[in-house]
């Protein structure tokens, strides 16, 4: 993940010192981004802890889509970096607020990928 201070801009301090008790650094915050389809607020925050990367995107009426999603992706995730979404078996789902969508990327191990056939007809 990039070193969060880079997105200070968009860090929302009283909201992370509410929540937190504090305001963040370069590995964790609370962000606002707008977003590119309808310039609405998007909700971030951001932690780097534990082996892991996460990232969670919310907006108050309805689930963030894809363009939201990638474009979170793009500005809190370097350009030689992937992260994913998890669908969890039923049994270990947890909905703690149903308008947040998370991306996750382990720092210490390599995201497994199907083969490239199986996602769609290669561009050459």
């Amino acid at each position: 993940m990039r070193d969060l201070r880079t997105l200070d801009l968009f860090r929302d301090r009283a909201s992370a010192q509410r929540i937190y008790g504090w305001e963040g650094d370069e590995t964790c915050g609370v962000f606002r981004i707008r977003s590119p389809i309808d310039g609405a607020d998007l909700v971030v925050i951001a932690s780097s802890e534990d082996e892991w990367d996460h990232v969670s995107v919310s907006r108050p009426n309805r689930t963030p889509n894809w363009p939201e999603m990638s474009h979170v992706f793009r500005l809190f995730f370097r350009e030689d970096e992937e992260a994913f979404e998890l669908h969890v078996p039923a049994r270990d789902h947890i909905n703690f607020h149903s308008t947040t969508l998370h991306l996750w990327r382990p720092r210490n191990e390599k995201i497994p990928r199907p083969p490239g056939w199986m996602v769609g007809p290669s561009k050459k």
